[in-house]
């Protein structure tokens, strides 16, 4: 299904890249509030998971049971196996949740979607690790693109939400600036992602809002995030991610020419995407 697309983002990403290595054209013009773009900005997300506002109903964690250990540790890493036992869960979300730790359990190699080459999504799409995030900055569009395979998400400045968006992994996404903070409001989500890397499920009722600001003297940024979706969440979730800031010019990179090879025969895995049309 995204052979064809990454194909397509490929393209994109290759004409912004120069705009990011040299961060001369993207400079010039920032739009208000503050500039995520110039002197190859990149942001590297801070951990994995959610951090849950104070007082907010909890993120999905892994169960006690069955402690996850990530790469880099000294430990043998493991994959997630979710809580299921969180009250903010509908039953339909323990359900599909429970599927995943099935799986899991029963020896299937349950990497990062992102590893298998697959879109993302909104809203775990801002969980995407190890690579940096490019902010490309315009008075009407903001579009980041994540180093890893050019996954690209477009934010369309000061305008309203369409009437009737169609449903799209990054769905639609407007933004705008209230003073020091980036507002980015998502709806039109095609209910394929996920909401978190324990494979949360996610709907097409899914709404997420990205609430951005700098601190600590612009090195760090910040974005305070609220997850609705009926079908899943008894409550809205509010929580907290973080990047860190780097400068350094934007890598091209292919998912699928490293994973199209990356054949384990002791492992169940999920398939590379592929299309026979363009997915867009």
């Amino acid at each position: 299904m995204f052979k064809a697309v990454r194909s397509g983002l490929k393209l994109i990403a290759a004409g912004l890249i120069a705009g990011v290595s040299t961060g001369a054209t993207l400079a010039q013009s920032p739009p208000q509030g503050f500039d995520l773009s110039s002197d190859n900005a990149g942001w590297i997300s801070i951990g994995t998971e959610w951090v849950a506002v104070p007082g907010g109903p909890q993120p999905v964690k892994f169960d006690p049971r069955f402690p996850y250990v990530p790469n880099n540790t000294g430990k043998q890493p493991t994959f997630r196996v979710a809580d299921l036992g969180n009250p903010n869960l509908t039953d339909f979300a323990k359900a599909e949740l429970k599927k995943s730790n099935d799986l899991v359990h029963g020896g299937f190699a349950m990497y990062a979607r992102e590893a298998r080459c697959w879109a993302s999504g909104v809203p775990v799409y801002l969980l995407n690790p190890a690579q940096p995030t490019y902010f490309l900055q315009t008075p009407k569009k903001i579009t980041m693109v994540w180093q890893m395979d050019q996954q690209v998400r477009h934010v369309y400045m000061d305008v309203p939400h369409s009437p009737n968006p169609k449903p799209s992994w990054y769905g639609e996404s407007v933004g705008r600036f209230e003073g020091d903070t980036l507002v980015i409001d998502t709806i039109g989500l095609n209910g394929k992602a996920h909401l978190d890397n324990y494979r949360t499920p996610a709907t097409e009722k899914t709404h997420v809002v990205e609430r951005y600001r700098l601190i600590e003297d612009g090195k760090t940024l910040e974005a305070h995030v609220t997850i609705t979706d009926p079908a899943v969440l008894k409550q809205p979730l509010q929580v907290i991610h973080r990047w860190r800031k780097v400068n350094q010019p934007i890598i091209e990179s292919r998912c699928a020419d490293g994973e199209m090879n990356n054949h384990f025969a002791s492992h169940r895995q999920e398939p590379i995407p592929v299309a026979n049309r363009p997915d867009f």
